[in-house]
Formats: C-alpha cells, sequence, structure tokens
C-alpha cells in the first residue's frame, strides 16, 4: 500500500476471522511500528503479545469478574468522563456501531453482549498489550510515545492487512491481564490492541468513524 491507502483506509476492526497470525508477521508489524518517535530517544514501550490459552484465561477472568460488579483496576489514569463535544463524538460513534450491528436502543442484553466483546478483547485471535516503564510514570512524554507507537502499530498492521481496534476494556481488569501475560510489576499496564484477519461480513467493521476537518482543527498563523 501506498502511505495514503493506509492512512485514508484504516479503520477500527472489531470483528475478527477464527484464523491465527503469524509469529513472523507480527514481529514485522512491531518493527515498523518501533519507528515511532520517542522524547530524547526513550522509547519507553514494552508489548505482550498474547494468544491462544493464555490469551482465553485473560477473556474468561475479564469476563467473570465484569459479571460479577468487581471494581475496574486500570493502570493508566482515565480521567473524568466526557463532557460536551467530546462526548457528542463519543455518542455519535456509538449510535453508527448499534445501528450496523442492529442493536436498538432498548434492547439491553444485545447492548451488554456488545460491551463484554470488548472485554473479550473482541474475540480477536491476537492481544497485544502495550506497557510502560513504572520509573516513567511520572512523565507525560512517556504516555504521548506510547500512544505514537500504538498509532504506528495498528497503521503497520493494516498495511499487512491485518485490522486492530485499540481498546481500554480489555486491561480494565489488570490483575488478570498482569497474572495471565506474564506482565512484570516494573511496568505499567497502559492499553490494548486487538490484533487479526478482518472479518467482512461483520457489520461493524464497515463503520467508518467520522473526522472534523483541518478547518475545524487547525489553526494558522503568519500564513498569507
Amino acid at each position: 500500500m501506498q502511505f495514503d491507502d493506509v492512512i485514508m483506509g484504516r479503520k477500527s476492526t472489531r470483528g475478527y476471522l477464527d484464523k491465527p497470525v503469524p509469529r513472523e508477521l507480527i514481529e514485522e508489524v512491531l518493527k515498523l511500528a518501533m519507528r515511532a518517535p520517542s522524547s530524547m530517544n526513550t522509547q519507553p514501550w514494552h508489548f505482550h503479545v498474547i494468544t491462544g490459552e493464555p490469551l482465553d484465561r485473560i477473556r474468561a477472568g475479564n469476563t467473570e469478574r465484569n459479571l460479577a460488579g468487581v471494581p475496574h483496576s486500570r493502570e493508566f489514569r482515565t480521567g473524568r468522563p466526557f463532557e460536551g463535544v467530546h462526548r457528542e463524538r463519543q455518542v455519535g460513534v456509538a449510535k453508527q456501531l448499534f445501528a450496523a450491528q442492529g442493536i436498538a436502543r432498548d434492547d439491553k442484553d444485545a447492548r451488554l453482549d456488545w460491551v463484554m466483546r470488548g472485554f473479550r478483547q473482541f474475540d480477536a485471535p491476537v492481544c497485544v498489550i502495550i506497557t510502560y516503564d513504572k520509573e516513567l510514570a511520572d512523565s507525560d512524554d512517556t504516555a504521548f510515545d506510547c500512544g505514537a507507537v500504538t498509532t504506528m502499530l495498528v497503521n503497520a498492521a493494516w498495511s499487512r492487512g491485518l485490522g486492530c481496534v485499540i481498546n481500554s476494556q480489555g486491561i480494565m481488569q489488570s490483575p488478570v491481564v498482569r497474572e495471565h501475560a506474564g506482565i512484570p510489576d516494573d511496568q505499567v499496564i497502559m492499553k490494548a490492541v486487538a490484533l487479526g484477519w478482518p472479518d467482512d461480513t461483520f457489520p461493524a467493521n464497515a463503520v467508518v468513524s467520522e473526522r472534523k476537518d483541518v478547518g475545524e482543527a487547525a489553526r494558522f498563523v503568519g500564513f498569507d
């Protein structure tokens, strides 16, 4: 693919084929992703690439704890709930997804099942957990750098025919993730990325989230 094809074509994938992803291909994607810039070349990121039985145990643990009402234990800060235009965008993409999946507003069972898909890593064959060194936890640059490498990861995956969706549901029950992924205590769990071959028959995979235009997002100073 050309660069523009990757950027303009990529979209979040929430339905996957039951088809394994070769380790060699994931390593190729990570090698590309790690060309992302980082503050002073600190490269604070770590990737925990999980599949098979360990991923199944994480899915089961996440599901059981959430259905049992166990409070979330996300390690990376969440901040306040979205308000204003940010909340409008959040609701907007949810409406797009529910419409694609045919989930009615009052269908509580279907809406719960959709939420639980997130805690199951969208049933993807691979989950990539992004962590960073705990000694850098007070640095905002570290979070910025990990965001950059995660963006590079999903774009690199798309260029190789793989779909991804960046999510937080999969790491909300951090003790489960830490145990079954074997994540060391000196790392902070930041984000999860579901990864696999897109299922083109899954309705939500056709959803393209809306973007504000450049005129709304950018100010140009000093130009004629």
